[in-house]
């Protein structure tokens, strides 16, 4: 697909707008109208205006009057202009609007922040962002959730461990992750190298009160009993135990009893076992390379441990799945009551083996999508769940949200600042971004670890000198 921008640089802006309806196209930026499809973009001092080209034809266009001058306000008259044209013709629902943030339930609490009332609020996102009364009560819902989680972890700090192997690359997947077969002669390395990124980061958080770890990937329990005892070992001697310590443990296949056993004695308080499905036929598609009575059996196993805080993620959406593969996931895992579940909605994601061979394979509809949503929130309700987090991605089949519920008492601390960016995160390992907010003013600055594992166990030194940089912004 083609767009020509003229009176403004909202490059961004354009490009995620047409993703709502064309979610997995190539945008070129272009000059001309005369193939294709094409989107021009105009601004002309108070008006933003688009049109839509079919192999030259105009098919469409939309006007929209800019109330100020702020560049928040241009924005967002350009991105509803092209959405008001382009939908002339598509047609489709827009649960969100025009909204493309990641963090939408922000905006409701960035509101509060401001003095403004609830109502204040979602009639402005409504009649300025065209986003439906639906996602507004979940935004509030979750907002409200969110609130209590930031408010009691002000002035702490949260902690993030990268461990990027996994026994094989699933589908879907983008992270960076890094298949165990081809690595394994790397991981007491990397593992070395962590260890004093850990020791040489304890310096600056040890007068700072620690309120969460998370150990996530990649696949933490990809290691084996050995590495994932020093690893845990040397979190433990490093930053002590926090109220929250969460390890992913997202693929069963990676479980063993004494891997549940080492994480319970090192008093890991949360445990995710990810199935994404319950389905057999769409686990070996989308080359999970275990069944769902492994993942019943690592569950059961969990349990019996002593694990008393599991969550478990999946995904709607994927490909081969319908309202039938919806419901028998939900009905398993109605008969595990986890104390929290993650549901995604498949996104295609430009580094994801799915991105590159997205022909072979039949996507969900949006409104297909909206139908197995509603089931999913209905049996979490059933099983006296709560929304309590949420964020959206580009290229969500249906343009639509992730969403974390939780039983009472069981949201994810670690979950819930990273999404609404009032704490700062200290982040190590293998592609680790570390973040820091600035209590008075909400600045937040980042230093970056370098993506490669390679690169990584390399580059150790240059990246303890980047966090040097924490001494001032902690």
């Amino acid at each position: 697909m083609y767009y020509v921008i003229k009176g403004h640089d909202f490059i961004d802006e354009t490009v995620s707008v047409l993703m709502i309806f064309y979610p997995n196209d190539k945008y070129i930026q272009s000059e001309s109208t005369a193939e294709g499809i094409t989107l021009v973009s105009t601004f002309d001092g108070n008006t933003a205006k688009a049109q839509l080209y079919i192999e030259g034809a105009l098919k469409a266009e939309d006007s929209e009057i800019a109330e100020n001058s702020h560049r928040s306000e241009i924005k967002r008259v350009v991105g509803l202009s092209i959405a008001m044209a382009v939908n002339s013709i598509m047609n489709i629902s827009l649960p969100w609007g025009i909204l493309t943030g990641v963090r939408p339930a922000k905006l409701i609490s960035e509101g509060w922040n401001e003095g403004k009332a609830t109502d204040e609020i979602t009639k402005e996102l409504n009649k300025k962002y065209l986003v439906s009364l639906e996602k507004l009560r979940l935004m509030t819902e979750v907002a409200e959730e969110e609130k209590k989680i930031v408010e009691s972890g002000r002035g702490k700090i949260g902690l993030y461990i990268g461990i990027p192997f996994c026994p094989t690359r699933c589908l879907y997947c983008s992270f960076t992750s890094y298949p165990l077969k081809q690595y394994s002669a790397k991981v007491d390395s990397y593992l070395d190298c962590l260890i004093r990124e850990m020791e040489f980061t304890r310096q600056f958080t040890d007068s700072r009160e620690l309120e969460s770890i998370y150990i996530g990937g990649g696949t933490p329990t990809s290691l084996d009993e050995a590495q994932l005892d020093r690893l845990l070992s040397a979190v433990e001697n490093n930053f002590g135990i926090p109220e929250e310590y969460t390890v992913e443990a997202g693929r069963p296949d990676t479980l063993t009893r004494e891997k549940l056993r080492i994480l319970k004695s090192h008093n890991v308080t949360r445990i995710s076992i990810n199935p994404q499905t319950l389905n057999d036929s769409t686990l070996e598609l989308i080359g999970r390379e275990h069944t769902t009575a492994m993942f019943l059996n690592a569950f059961e196993m969990a349990r019996e441990e002593g694990h008393d805080h599991i969550n478990t993620d999946i995904i709607l959406g994927l490909p081969g799945e319908g309202e039938r593969e919806v419901i028998n996931t939900m009905e398993g895992l109605v008969r595990l009551s986890p104390e929290s579940i993650t549901v995604h909605t498949l996104a295609v994601k430009r580094a994801s083996r799915l991105k590159e061979t997205l022909e072979k394979y039949s996507m969900t509809s949006a409104c297909d999508m909206e139908k197995y949503i509603d089931i999913s929130r209905g049996y979490t309700e059933k099983m006296g769940m709560r929304p309590y987090y949420m964020y959206r991605q580009k290229n969500m089949v249906g343009n639509f949200e992730n969403v974390g519920y939780c039983k009472e008492n069981c949201q994810c601390i670690y979950n819930v600042q990273i999404m609404e960016e009032k704490q700062s995160i200290i982040a190590l390992g293998a592609g680790a971004s570390t973040k820091t907010v600035d209590p008075a003013t909400d600045q937040i600055e980042r230093i970056f670890n370098v993506k490669s594992v390679d690169d990584y166990i390399t580059r150790i030194d240059e990246m303890l000198d980047r966090k040097k940089a924490l001494k001032s912004m902690l």
